[in-house]
């Protein structure tokens, strides 16, 4: 009996259906936790990407390209620079330094917590993004 190419890799398939929304949910929680413990933008970016790069691996660069196309990737990087560079800007438009995130809130606390976590979700954007689009430049290369 021959395989064709989508019957060889079912049960990969299945699995890794499974497999990407924990490995999302958990980049979710490298994000938000990032302020008070190990963790932060750039390891969920990279955990957030190890999850299309799966599927690419799995179900082919086409299928994932269409569901996260070349042109996304582009917002999301640019996305995430100007998520960083608004948080830094809106801090010298309140008067403080840039990136001076006791500006940010009524209290310095909540500020610097505020502050920390626009510009670690800046950073998991852009990060998500490059690392996409280095494995579609690399995965197209033959």
């Amino acid at each position: 009996m021959k395989l064709y190419p989508r019957q060889r890799h079912r049960v990969l398939q299945v699995v890794t259906k499974l497999v990407i929304p924990f490995v999302l949910l958990f980049a979710l929680y490298v994000q938000f936790h990032g302020d008070y413990g190990p963790g932060g933008g750039f390891q969920a970016g990279v955990i957030f990407a190890s999850a299309f790069i799966l599927h690419g691996l799995i179900f082919g660069l086409q299928r994932t390209r269409s569901v996260l196309p070349p042109s996304a990737l582009r917002i999301l990087m640019c996305l995430g620079v100007l998520l960083y560079a608004g948080t830094g800007l809106l801090t010298m438009l309140l008067g403080a330094n840039m990136l001076d995130y006791d500006a940010l809130a009524h209290d310095p606390l909540h500020g610097q917590h505020w502050g920390i976590f626009a510009v670690e979700l800046g950073v998991g954007i852009t990060v998500t993004g490059v690392m996409i689009s280095l494995f579609y430049g690399f995965a197209s290369k033959r």
